[in-house]
């Protein structure tokens, strides 16, 4: 009997346990947790100031000149004035800049233009050349110089945010910049006293493209820190003019100078927030 009783309650016992336990709530292992977005702190207008160094790529004028008469000695003449002469456009730049930005999540786009003027960019060289022809020796004095006065852009951005504070970014765009050129050559034979020359000088905007990169630091609420390069092409300034003599003109000169080069400069923008202030994490 105490045995038939025992066996009942044990059988008890697990069905009801296993009643209890099938009520119970299951465990389950927590699921990840999917990371925020970042916060949209960069969407807006911004404005700012920049400043850096401005190399040219090709620092030089190329003066080439043809003789207008089939004459031996006007041909030596126009020879002389012929070569290329070291006229760089290296400068400090400063200016500012002003542009959009739109952050989708960890991209930014936006678009920027800037414009900068270039502290002692221009340069010139001279060239003093002797060369005997038969009994007479021709001598010729010829300079040059260029310069790029100014320099602006106007470019797309693409971003990527390595953390919500720090961007790095691509550019490109339009680049346009004010450019100059000059030079002159004059010449003279110390046996028969024949002499001539001829001068020019050009100005014009010209307009091309420029690219690069650069990363920008959002260390407050409304402002940042950034460091870019660029490269730009602005293409070449080309003249022409005539060398003269007191017997009419002898030669015809052309002059040839291409501005592209390279900026390297820091800036800092204030980024116009009109909206209620993020939540900024700490890296």
């Amino acid at each position: 009997m105490s045995t038939r009783f025992c066996l009942a309650a044990a059988a008890i016992a697990v069905t009801t346990g296993c009643a209890l336990a099938a009520d119970l709530p299951s465990r389950k292992a927590p699921e990840p947790i999917a990371a925020p977005a970042p916060p949209a702190i960069w969407t807006g207008f911004y404005a700012g100031v920049n400043a850096g160094y401005a190399f040219q790529s090709d620092s030089s004028l190329a003066l080439s000149s043809v003789s207008l008469s089939p004459l031996a000695p006007i041909i030596a003449w126009a020879a002389e004035a012929n070569g290329a002469f070291p006229a760089g456009s290296d400068g400090f730049i400063g200016g500012g800049q002003a542009g959009y930005n739109f952050q989708l999540g960890n991209f930014v786009l936006g678009f920027e233009a800037d414009f900068q003027g270039i502290a002692a960019g221009g340069g010139g060289s001279s060239a003093f050349v002797a060369a005997p022809f038969g009994a007479n020796t021709f001598f010729s004095q010829n300079t040059a110089s260029q310069s790029l006065d100014y320099l602006g852009t106007a470019r797309g951005r693409v971003g990527y945010l390595l953390t919500p504070t720090l961007l790095l970014y691509g550019t490109g765009g339009l680049a346009y910049g004010g450019a100059r050129t000059s030079a002159s050559v004059f010449q003279f034979s110390a046996a028969n006293g024949f002499f001539g020359g001829g001068s020019t000088s050009a100005s014009d905007l010209l307009v091309g493209w420029t690219a690069g990169g650069g990363a920008e630091w959002k260390f407050d609420r409304n402002w940042s820190v950034k460091l870019e390069y660029l490269y730009y092409d602005l293409g070449r300034l080309e003249r022409d003019f005539i060398l003269v003599r007191p017997a009419g003109p002898f030669a015809a000169s052309h002059t040839s100078a291409r501005f592209d080069g390279h900026i390297a400069r820091v800036g800092v923008n204030y980024h116009f927030d009109f909206g209620p202030a993020p939540v900024l994490a700490r890296y």
